[in-house]
């Protein structure tokens, strides 16, 4: 009588293969079935070393060239270069300790600080124009730009072991390295003083750390598990710590962490449903992991920033005059005066720089568009110092008494001193706003006759509290007209030549927006020597870390939106998958040498297309399901959905949110998506050149799936790797033509002559030196 074979342990995988009769007693030998499986098992692990040592030659390999390419001629050229007048300048303030604006965190900055600390420099240069020599002002420019082509390096590497780790062949990872590696855009941009190589590292990283995370969702809550779970948070921190578009990355990781949470929700799960307070400590602990450490990650750069810059510069006038005290040296401190009822005082306008003006000219009749103004005293913006930019203040009662602060919420008339007219807004259209109110100026006799309530306005100032003195710099106010409730307001579109192309002043119906905010910057009327201006020295005051970080964050988002203005270099989102526009960072006419922002074209071509082809064959397979046809086994389509998948999320993250900005842009800003879609490509070449893996058994119900990741060996166990491997041979060959072509362009030299630069315009490139 037939007996059942001996189970097998539970560790292996068993085929349910059907037999055609029965093992007896007699034919049935366990020694020998033994001794087969012990040989599988040894072959197997064979295997997988042979595959890890392919790998880590492959990724020694291209660590390697990262670094020769990154930093083969990075003295050249030892000039100031495009944006490395900023990002060295902010270096150099960090390094002087003087309180300076930017619109990005300080993360990046701050590594820029600590290189120059760390090889004795000073700060003394302040990078102030493209072309000026580090030679001749001795800066160790060569250790500035270590940092970023350091970052750069790594970030090949960082990309070849995202493949790794998501269990891809060596040509595969190969393919998706090597795009980066060869890839003119991230070298250029990774061998100056810029902060994109750290953005690119720290979003990699991400992706490379979530990926080690989820790995390990059989292990959860281990210590590798947490361990992953927070480096992920921490790159994600220092990503956002970089530029604000490191959001991208968050929405990546974000949408990644959602989907896995949903399936752990399933009580038909595979691997059987969890308890809901299961689930909670799933959802707690990420919430933990990558949201809340980072943004205290985040918080902690800020401080740093604060602790740091300590004294008074070119950043004071971006920030509140409570801020402006907490710096050491500040004007404000040494220089702010009382203003008294009957001074006469300067008032700029605090974004524009624009004083507040009028002189004898009159508004026309009748304005370009048909509209008629009030012909009064013209009342506009002036960014140079003038006497016609003088106004005594005058209370509302013009009591004549002398003597008497000026305080916030008190009304008050304003006198031109020049032409002897009151300031007034009225119910006239402006000549540009025709929602907005006209601001002119009348006479006495008017100002207190039939018109002295439109020439009343409030001196409201921004966070003061009621009867707060005002004073010059220190306080920063909103005039509000007092019938009306307008703001006065200025922009910098210049008047017609009527008004000298100066700027209009208006008012302004929204009055909370902080381009209303005004400041008095001095009183004329007192003389120098005056006691009112011999002042104590004072101390610094301090903030609440939170209130200063508040404060910097809308003043940072709120200039951030306000980059504009057109520039010639400037990119749309559009044009960068298909590379139509590059940047010219520097130029030196004696040499014909130039430094041209471009990518390498033969890699973002591919690349691009490669992501459409991936949306074809996700729409083919979907349509080939819904009519009865399974053209892929489970487990490739499950990494070409769940792996490649990923990656293209990543590139789409990246990319389509820059289609709802309304800020300048630039091809740089598509380095993070480049990446995500060279992953989308090596990806891409593995299931295009080994769409026969190893089969699978038939599984009766439903599989708990492998506790361990299958590597790309055991999966293509038995099969060629040639397709794979001559695909990878081809495409890196080409690329390496494209990067060698256009070399001179990324690293400044040697020079092009006429033809050779003609030669380059592929898609009529904005070269110099082309005649």
């Amino acid at each position: 009588m037939a007996r059942s074979p001996t189970p097998q342990p539970p560790s292996l995988r068993q085929r349910n293969v059907a037999s055609k009769q029965p093992v007896s007693e007699s034919t049935f030998a366990p020694e020998v079935e033994l001794d087969k499986l012990s040989k599988a098992a040894a072959s197997s692990r064979q295997n997988i070393q042979r595959g890890e040592t392919e790998h880590k030659l492959a990724l020694t390999l291209v660590t390697i060239l990262g670094f020769v390419t990154r930093f083969w001629g990075i003295s050249h050229p030892d000039e100031v270069v495009f944006d490395e007048v900023h990002f060295g300048k902010f270096a150099s303030y960090y390094l002087e300790r003087t309180y300076f604006f930017d619109v990005h965190p300080p993360f990046a900055k701050l590594l820029f600080a600590f290189v120059g600390w760390a090889v004795g420099y000073d700060g003394h240069f302040h990078f102030e124009n493209i072309g000026d020599s580090y030679i001749a002002n001795k800066v160790p420019y060569v250790a500035f730009r270590a940092l970023p082509a350091f970052l750069g390096a790594l970030t090949v590497s960082v990309t070849y072991l995202i493949m790794w780790e998501s269990g891809y062949s060596v040509p595969a990872c190969l393919v998706a390295a090597g795009l980066i590696l060869l890839d003119n855009a991230h070298i250029g941009q990774t061998r100056l003083i810029l902060l994109d190589a750290t953005l690119v590292l720290a979003m990699a990283c991400s992706l490379l750390f979530y990926i080690k995370f989820y790995k390990l969702r059989h292990e959860a809550f281990s210590r590798k598990w947490w361990k992953w779970l927070i480096l992920t948070g921490f790159a994600l921190s220092c990503d956002i710590s970089t530029k604000y578009v490191g959001l991208f990355a968050f929405v990546t990781i974000g949408s990644a962490v959602i989907i896995d949470l949903w399936e752990l929700l399933d009580i038909k799960r595979p691997n059987g449903p969890i308890s809901l307070p299961l689930f909670g400590k799933h959802f707690a602990a990420r919430a933990i992991g990558l949201i809340i450490l980072p943004f205290l990650f985040y918080l902690f750069w800020f401080q740093v920033h604060f602790a740091v810059l300590t004294r008074s510069g070119p950043g004071d006038d971006f920030m509140s005059p409570e801020f402006q005290e907490t710096l050491s040296d500040n004007v404000m401190l040494a220089s702010a005066v009382d203003i008294q009822y009957y001074d006469t005082i300067t008032i700029r306008h605090k974004e524009t720089k624009a004083y507040l003006h009028s002189h004898p000219d009159t508004y026309p009749l009748r304005y370009d568009d048909g509209r008629i103004s009030s012909q009064g005293q013209q009342v506009t913006g002036y960014p140079h110092n003038d006497t016609n930019n003088y106004w005594q203040i005058i209370p509302a009662s013009n009591d004549q008494k002398l003597g008497r602060i000026v305080r916030n919420q008190e009304l008050v008339r304003l006198r031109h001193i020049v032409t002897d007219k009151i300031l007034l807004s009225h119910d006239v259209a402006s000549p540009y706003y025709p929602t907005n109110q006209e601001f002119t100026a009348v006479s006495a006799e008017e100002a207190y006759g039939d018109r002295q309530n439109d020439t009343l306005f409030e001196i409201r100032i921004e966070g003061g509290k009621p009867n707060q003195d005002f004073k010059t710099v220190a306080s920063h106010f909103k005039l509000i007209h007092f019938p009306s409730k307008v703001a006065m307001w200025t922009h910098t579109n210049p008047l017609p030549e009527w008004a000298y192309r100066q700027q209009e002043v208006n008012g302004n119906k929204q009055i909370t927006p902080s381009s209303n905010v005004w400041i008095a910057e001095d009183i004329p009327s007192l003389p120098e020597d005056h006691s009112r201006r011999q002042k104590e020295q004072r101390k610094v005051k301090s903030l609440p870390f939170l209130r200063k970080w508040f404060e910097l964050q809308r003043s940072m988002f709120y200039h951030n939106s306000k980059l504009t203005s057109s520039h010639p270099y400037a990119s749309q989102p559009y044009h960068w998958p298909f590379l139509l526009r590059g940047v010219s960072f520097w130029t030196q006419n004696d040499t014909r040498q130039q430094i041209y922002f471009v990518g390498n074209p033969i890699g973002w071509w591919l690349a691009s297309g490669l992501l459409a082809v991936f949306a074809g064959i996700i729409g083919a397979d979907q349509v080939s399901l819904r009519r009865g046809i399974d053209a892929l086994d489970h487990r490739t389509r499950s990494r070409l959905y769940n792996s490649t998948g990923f990656f293209w999320l990543a590139w789409a993250t990246h990319y389509f949110p820059f289609y709802l900005m309304g800020r300048q842009l630039f091809l740089h800003h598509y380095l993070p998506a480049h990446l995500a879609s060279c992953l989308v490509t090596g990806s891409l070449v593995e299931f295009i050149f080994n769409t026969d893996p190893a089969d699978e058994e038939p599984s009766k119900g439903k599989a708990s799936g492998p506790k361990r990741h299958i590597t790309a060996r055991e999966r293509f166990a038995g099969k060629s790797m040639a397709g794979a491997w001559i695909a990878c041979l081809v495409i890196l060959s080409v690329a390496a033509a494209g990067w060698f072509f256009f070399l001179p362009l990324t690293y400044g030299y040697p020079g092009l002559t006429v033809d050779e630069v003609n030669r380059r315009k592929w898609l009529g490139y904005d070269l110099h030196f082309a005649k």
